[in-house]
């Protein structure tokens, strides 16, 4: 693991770092610094001014300074002379609290505490879309259900081939690309690793499929519900737990239902306890709501879930056990935090390990067509202030995740809805205009 970020640069024909760091709604900042001053802002950070990004701050705080982690940095694979460094937030010499790399470390080290080292993997969606942001890139992909299709993912080769290539280069061991299940949407897997290790990669994913889309004449995007219509942008999140070896699963147990041992179900029933006021993060947009609340679609399924339930190999449920000592938490969209979507996990997880939360009955039946008939099970928020109401009385999340933090999102996340609310659309014209 690389140390010295000098020295990297000398070994690796360096010329620039974008030292980085990701704000509360998920937004990248970046600093390009040259080689040749790498070492004073390794030592000292990047100085940067909080109030200009989406951080709950004014302009009189102090200088906000990104601390580069040299355990993070990778070369940038289509431009070799620039390495990207994912980097901690520190003001007045004191960890930024509510900075969302800070806040899951932290998780991180009180899993850690309790023996527990939290390894996760994701699965980021996105469409390939015109540069202007009005349509799929690809005219001829029209199929009602292009799931899996042959020739679409083949007309889009040379973007999917040139990120996996940068992937196969990295060390990430990519396994599979596919076309997904709306017209234009790609998504491709990586293996797992530590919960900071995918939430970093996570984050340069996204960087570099926007940066090579646009290499290549396109756009790439990552928004939860893009299309009317089409099936939105998910991000599951397959979550194991470990000792803190990394040598024994915790979660498994040959014996027990699904695999799941007595921990991993306390686990589970965590994500369950806390599964409306989860959503405020893992669903944290006005447009994430029209993908977990969605009508049918073309291809004939939404593939998110609408309330808070557990199953086995069950795609229509939020969490699904689809083998031994996993789960896959359904619920997060494309836009969520990288950071914010480790960090809530853990939470939400670790409070459950702790209150030996029951994730209650599991259930074997298709929720696209019988969910109706369920009525003991929590639903999903409908929109983004009912997510944000729920998260702010959940006092259990709130607190683990850091009051300060939680104090910031809230604040900025009602500023964004209350923006939202004060936007005038065509629909209101269409519908009010004669009344």
């Amino acid at each position: 693991m690389t140390s010295d970020l000098s020295a990297f640069a000398a070994e690796n024909g360096i010329r620039y770092f974008m030292i980085s760091f990701t704000d509360l709604f998920g937004g990248q900042r970046a600093k390009l610094v040259p080689a040749q001053a790498i070492a004073e802002m390794q030592a000292d950070g990047a100085g940067f001014a909080g109030f200009a990004t989406w951080l709950d701050m004014t302009p009189a705080h102090p200088d906000l300074f990104a601390m580069p982690d040299p355990g993070s940095v990778i070369q940038l694979p289509w431009k070799p002379e620039v390495a990207w460094v994912a980097a901690d937030l520190k003001m007045e010499g004191e960890p930024v609290a509510q900075a969302p790399r800070v806040v899951l470390k932290r998780l991180i080290a009180e899993a850690a505490e309790a023996g527990l080292r939290v390894r996760t993997g994701v699965e980021a969606e996105f469409f390939l879309i015109t540069p202007d942001g009005k349509a799929i890139s690809d005219e001829y992909d029209t199929a009602e259900k292009p799931c899996y299709d042959q020739q679409a993912v083949m007309r889009r080769y040379d973007v999917i081939a040139e990120i996996c290539d940068h992937m196969l280069g990295l060390g990430w061991e990519p396994y599979q690309n596919d076309h997904e299940d709306a017209n234009g949407q790609f998504e491709m897997n990586w293996a797992f690793d530590d919960a900071l290790k995918t939430a970093d990669r996570h984050s340069f994913f996204k960087f570099m499929v926007k940066s090579v889309a646009e290499k290549h004449g396109l756009r790439a995007t990552f928004m939860p519900k893009p299309f009317k219509g089409l099936t939105g942008n998910g991000c599951h999140c397959h979550v194991s737990v470990w000792d803190n070896d990394g040598a024994v699963n915790a979660f498994a147990d040959e014996d027990a239902p699904f695999g799941l041992s007595a921990e991993g179900k306390t686990f589970l029933g965590g994500i369950m306890k806390h599964g409306p006021a989860l959503a405020a993060l893992t669903n944290p947009t006005v447009n994430s709501y029209k993908r977990i609340n969605a009508p049918r679609t073309v291809s004939g399924a939404t593939w998110a879930p609408n309330s808070i339930t557990w199953t086995g190999n069950n795609r229509t449920h939020m969490v699904r056990v689809p083998g031994p000592g996993r789960f896959e938490l359904r619920l997060p969209d494309g836009a969520a935090n990288p950071y914010l979507l480790q960090a809530v996990i853990i939470a939400a997880g670790l409070d459950g390990i702790r209150s030996r939360a029951d994730p209650g009955p599991h259930r074997d039946i298709d929720m696209y067509a019988e969910g109706p008939t369920v009525t003991d099970a929590p639903k999903l928020p409908l929109n983004l202030l009912d997510a944000l109401r729920e998260f702010e009385k959940d006092e259990g999340l709130t607190s683990a995740l850091g009051a300060e933090f939680s104090r910031a999102y809230l604040k900025l996340k009602r500023k964004e809805w209350d923006s939202y609310c004060g936007h005038f659309t065509d629909w209101e014209r269409a519908t009010t205009l004669d009344v």
